[in-house]
């Protein structure tokens, strides 16, 4: 297995952004967890027992308890301070799942998975913890994803020292994040993406925002090189000549890969086969911004 992130600075980055807990930086998790509820609240069934793995705030998990479609949820978080006043969670790291085969109806996990080095081996482990028929429901950043900066950066660095290291982590792309869901055994898989373009003053503000939620970059392969004010001054003149609106506001885009599956159930319907669907997936995405 490549050993591409830090996974423990990972922990440590997300669980500073908690106490921190700047206003506002949570926007993507928002937008996430009621897209996810939306997707649960269509589903025709009720869930005795939910998790939500490694959410953060838990928005995704009380937005899935109001569309009353789920009796109990448990949440699995890597430290203390996610919980909430008068909340007990479970603590384990970010790639583990410690549950039961087989004891849990409904798995959420909001925007968590991308971070890890083991993703084929943590998505069997969630297919695993389903009891039979049970649902698992993922948001998980994609390809796409800050595009805008990672060009920046990379030219910004290219251009001041004649070479470049990754300042960006990677995204993976809707087939791939597919395939591994059949790899891990979910059955009746469906997976699209949607894109979020969100409007920032300049670069700066952006960085800010991607420190808040705890996601500098955790790259094993990252520069331990200082950057001066020069390079990131350079990546804003970059940003704002490429990607900015006319009233000079730059534009950044996140997109949110939506991932469903089920543990096998004889009951259930066996899959279309390869262009019987009436509706294109290119037709059901949407751009939004904020």
């Amino acid at each position: 297995m490549q050993i591409i992130f830090d996974e423990t600075l990972v922990a440590r980055r997300r669980e500073r952004a908690r106490a921190n807990r700047a206003e506002g930086s949570d926007f993507l998790l928002d937008l996430a967890a009621e897209e996810m509820a939306e997707r649960l609240a269509v589903v025709e069934r009720e869930f005795l027992h939910a998790v939500e793995l490694h959410g953060a705030t838990g928005i995704a998990a009380r937005r899935a308890l109001l569309t009353g479609k789920i009796g109990t949820i448990e949440r699995i978080e890597t430290s203390d301070i996610f919980a909430n006043p008068g909340e007990t969670i479970t603590i384990a790291a970010l790639d583990d799942v410690p549950l039961e085969p087989a004891s849990a109806n409904l798995i959420l996990s909001p925007l968590s998975l991308h971070t890890l080095n083991d993703l084929p081996g943590t998505l069997v482990r969630i297919r695993r913890a389903l009891r039979p028929d049970g649902l698992f429901l993922a948001a998980i950043p994609g390809a796409g994803t800050l595009a805008e900066l990672r060009e920046v950066l990379l030219e910004a660095e290219a251009e001041m020292t004649g070479g470049a290291s990754p300042r960006v982590i990677p995204f993976a792309d809707v087939r791939d994040v597919g395939g591994l869901l059949q790899r891990a055994g979910f059955t009746l898989p469906v997976v699209d993406s949607e894109t979020y373009t969100v409007r920032y003053d300049s670069i700066f503000p952006l960085m800010k925002d991607i420190r808040a939620i705890g996601m500098a970059n955790p790259l094993t392969g990252r520069s331990r090189q200082p950057l001066g004010r020069s390079f990131f001054m350079r990546a804003a003149e970059l940003y704002a000549e490429r990607h900015a609106d006319p009233d000079g506001r730059i534009r950044a885009s996140f997109s949110i890969i939506y991932v469903s599956g089920w543990a096998h159930h004889e009951s259930q319907r066996p899959a279309l086969k390869p262009g019987s669907a009436k509706v294109r997936l290119a037709d059901a995405l949407k751009k939004m911004e904020i």
